[in-house]
């Protein structure tokens, strides 16, 4: 049990969002209506994304200074899932998109950005395939992404904010935060942060042990 609960506890956390994000009554706000139920599955992928990011970066940190192989797996397959949180953050932003601002993409700087974030993480993984041998691969991998992982911050959180923007919080436009979360919303909201994160460190645990294993099975 004591290696299970927070299994457990991101499970039932994610189970009570997406059922309270479906049912829970939300602020009636022009133009967004019931899409601002999207921001209990939309900011929770990329705050997961983030955590599993930097879960990448400390691994790859880890390596340098101590050069074990599990290290270096357990910052590729961080990557790996935080990837599929990154994708699903930007299809859910571009369906919000499609219904606030009239298109799933709309080249609005906060999006592009976004992308171009994604987009240092599979050249990460697209470098890791293109080096053969596994030392100077996972120096080489580590060095790239202990750089990337500032630059992703200032794409998604810095930039954004200098410029004209239509997303909440970016370019002169008020963040949620500020105008129209409620405690009914925050109810919601917290509880998806930490269940999307706990549920993301799972499946990376899962992804780690796997390759482990077939490490071993290698060098066996």
């Amino acid at each position: 049990m004591s290696k299970t609960w927070w299994k457990i506890l991101g499970s039932i956390l994610v189970l009570y969002s997406t059922i309270g994000g479906l049912l829970i009554g939300v602020p009636r706000l022009a133009i967004l209506n019931e899409t601002i139920r999207n921001l209990y599955f939309h900011v929770p992928m990329w705050f997961a994304m983030i955590t599993l990011f930097s879960i990448s970066v400390f691994y790859s940190v880890m390596f340098l200074l101590r050069g074990k192989e599990s290290y270096d797996i357990k910052a590729v397959e961080s990557v790996n899932v935080g990837v599929v949180f990154s994708i699903l953050g930007l299809i859910t932003g571009s369906f919000w998109a499609k219904f606030t601002w009239g298109q799933f993409w709309s080249f609005d700087v906060k999006q592009n950005f976004s992308a171009i974030a994604i987009l240092l993480y599979f050249a990460y993984l697209i470098l890791r395939n293109a080096i053969d041998e596994e030392q100077k691969r996972a120096k080489i991998s580590a060095i790239y992404n202990i750089f990337a992982f500032p630059m992703m911050v200032v794409l998604i959180m810095v930039l954004p904010r200098l410029s004209d923007s239509l997303h909440p919080g970016n370019g002169g436009n008020p963040g949620f935060n500020s105008y129209d979360l409620d405690s009914r919303m925050r109810a919601v909201l917290y509880p998806a942060f930490i269940g999307w994160s706990i549920i993301g460190f799972w499946i990376y645990t899962i992804r780690f042990r796997i390759r482990n294993i077939e490490n071993k099975q290698q060098h066996n």
